[in-house]
């Protein structure tokens, strides 16, 4: 597996992608400041990027200002994650709001194509159950749409946070989560220190450590309701090495009404934006300019 030391070349795309830097801004949605990072001209149709559980806006550094050429770009730091407040609970809802919040404060005009990744495409999808008539379309990648088990929440509560007593050594265990065998040295090592935060006496992760056993309702997170209700255009990406198993992504497809349009990123594990960045850009710019002139 690459490892956020690895030596490689550092692409001329990705540090000029990096070299443009974001604006910051600051919503607050029900009590809690969520933070903004916008790229792209303030005040033209655009799109908002959804993190997945445990991430942040920063994932989004190096493929968001790729798209922000023709249109405003805008990534949130959904509460608990980042640099957003935290709360003393995270019902899907609330982070829906989030995402509508960041699209108007971080300037985009017009209905938002909103696109999520992992459990931020679960936000996203209802985003679009919600509000049908407030996004242009709905961009899901490899979202397994699945609760974790009572095993795997129970494994979730047993572990304790860790502090590092330094940057490096914080930024050496940076992994994704899943793991995958792949990842771009260059862009983890860019994740992991966007990733964490220096308290003064010690360094720890952006999110809340609570955040598994604040998801939860009588022990489980609570499951995902119907999408017959989305009437925007949803495409569906799956990662070939990622959680969703072909047949299991098209059983996803078939629960939007009309289905969903299944595309294949291949060579792609779970976190498309650490392994496959521009083919992952290539499919987003692919699928919003075709949705620009419907």
């Amino acid at each position: 597996m690459a490892t956020v030391e690895s030596v490689v070349a550092v692409p001329e795309w990705f540090a000029g992608a990096i070299a443009e830097l974001p604006e910051h801004r600051e919503v607050e949605v029900d009590g809690c400041v969520i933070h903004l990072r916008c790229w792209g001209r303030a005040g033209t149709p655009g799109v908002v990027l959804v993190h997945g559980g445990s991430a942040h806006s920063g994932w989004w550094d190096h493929i968001a200002p790729l798209l922000a050429t023709t249109r405003r770009v805008v990534a949130l730091d959904l509460s608990g994650h980042g640099d957003s407040g935290v709360r003393s609970r995270y019902p899907s809802e609330v982070w829906v709001e989030e995402v509508l919040a960041a699209a108007a404060a971080g300037g985009i005009a017009g209905r938002p194509y909103i696109v999520g990744h992992s459990m931020g495409g679960r936000v996203t999808a209802e985003v679009g159950v919600r509000h049908p008539d407030a996004v242009a379309g709905l961009v899901i990648i490899d979202s397994p749409f699945q609760e974790p088990s009572a095993e795997a929440i129970a494994g979730a509560l047993g572990r304790r946070s860790r502090t590092y007593p330094t940057e490096d050594e914080i930024c050496g265990r940076f992994r994704t989560v899943p793991e995958q065998a792949v990842l771009l040295p260059y862009v983890a090592r860019h994740v992991a220190r966007e990733s964490v935060r220096d308290t003064g006496t010690e360094w720890v992760w952006k999110f809340d450590p609570e955040m598994v056993p604040k998801r939860l309702e009588n022990g489980l997170i609570p499951p995902l309701g119907s999408l017959r209700g989305v009437r925007a255009p949803v495409l569906y990406i799956r990662c070939e090495h990622g959680l969703v198993a072909r047949d299991r992504a098209l059983e996803i497809a078939r629960l939007f009404e009309p289905a969903a349009t299944v595309v294949e990123l291949a060579e792609a594990g779970h976190h498309p934006m650490m392994d496959q960045p521009l083919p992952l850009v290539a499919t987003l710019r692919t699928a919003l300019a075709l949705w620009d002139v419907r």
